[in-house]
């Protein structure tokens, strides 16, 4: 063994955070580079309001695909590229590290309670506001990114220019449009973690979907659920991102709501939801399969 695997392993040893951390981010980045035109489909239907003349109409998955391939090419289905793996890296760091440590130390605290759910629920809520409130500004311009085209107020070169623009023109509450969505989406993982380790620990027991296969299902199915029962917040959440010209159509959650119902009905806080399955499903499934993998391999190095 080289010198540089001794001091990796010795320093895994002393920083055992620092395990959940580096594989949180290994599998969001994974996870999001294969992901990414599902995304931009997604949020562009997610964007579209009551459609005006003159602006891109998007039709469902595939013809949103297509119009974005004939319009803009390769390059327009992977805006936001950037700014997703530059968000993903310290999201999913920040966010496994803190659900990790709380799921420890509360499961120490209340041991042999019989309330280990209540112990998921809140470390998965926990580390979700955390990572949310100090990663907001890339996630909003990772939307803007996605949605911008020849008809949008805002157009960024690059994610640094984006930083720039939105402090000079939006100061720094430009940076947390959104946030109050974004913090109610927190109850998608109260609902996404609790019950991936409830079908992980239910798999585990049945030879047939034992390991990777059990892993991938229960990440799956629990992404599936949380998805379905949220998914409002992401639009009204991606609505108010978007928003840079006076006066503001959306002057916050309760307006979206409001408008978003009387325009569009409630099948306005569904659009993009079958893309959003196709896209979030196989993407939870990769995360999480390779944060597993990631720890696993980085305990056989620690102990060995």
């Amino acid at each position: 063994m080289d010198f540089a695997s001794i001091r990796l392993k010795e320093f895994i040893r002393t920083h055992e955070n620092l395990k959940h951390a580096i594989a949180g981010a290994g599998a969001g980045v994974v996870s999001s580079i294969v992901v990414v035109p599902l995304d931009v489909v997604k949020t562009r239907l997610q964007n579209q309001g009551r459609v005006q003349p003159g602006d891109p109409i998007y039709r469902g998955t595939v013809g949103t695909l297509s119009r974005i391939w004939n319009e803009e090419g390769i390059r327009g289905l992977y805006r936001g590229l950037g700014p997703t793996i530059f968000g993903y890296l310290p999201t999913w760091a920040i966010y496994f590290t803190v659900y990790d440590y709380c799921k420890a130390h509360w499961g120490r605290k209340y041991e042999g309670s019989g309330h280990e759910w209540l112990i998921h629920i809140f470390s998965a809520m926990t580390a979700g506001a955390t990572s949310t409130s100090l990663t907001n500004p890339v996630w909003v311009i990772k939307t803007r990114f996605m949605t911008q085209n020849d008809k949008t107020p805002y157009h960024y070169n690059n994610t640094i220019d984006a930083f720039r623009t939105i402090a000079k023109k939006e100061g720094i509450r430009g940076f947390y449009k959104g946030m109050g969505s974004s913090l109610i989406g927190v109850s998608h993982v109260a609902v996404q973690f609790p019950l991936y380790e409830k079908l992980k620990s239910w798999f585990a027991q049945h030879q047939a979907t034992s390991g990777n296969t059990g892993i991938l299902l229960a990440s799956a199915l629990s992404k599936m659920a949380a998805s379905t029962a949220t998914y409002p917040h992401e639009v009204i959440r991606t609505r108010l991102q978007n928003q840079t010209v006076k006066p503001f159509k959306y002057k916050g959650i309760r307006s979206a709501f409001k408008i978003i119902l009387e325009e569009e009905g409630y099948r306005g806080f569904y659009k993009g939801i079958p893309t959003n399955l196709l896209r979030t499903v196989p993407s939870s499934a990769l995360t999480i399969l390779t944060y597993e993998v990631i720890v696993h391999r980085l305990d056989a190095l620690k102990n060995s």
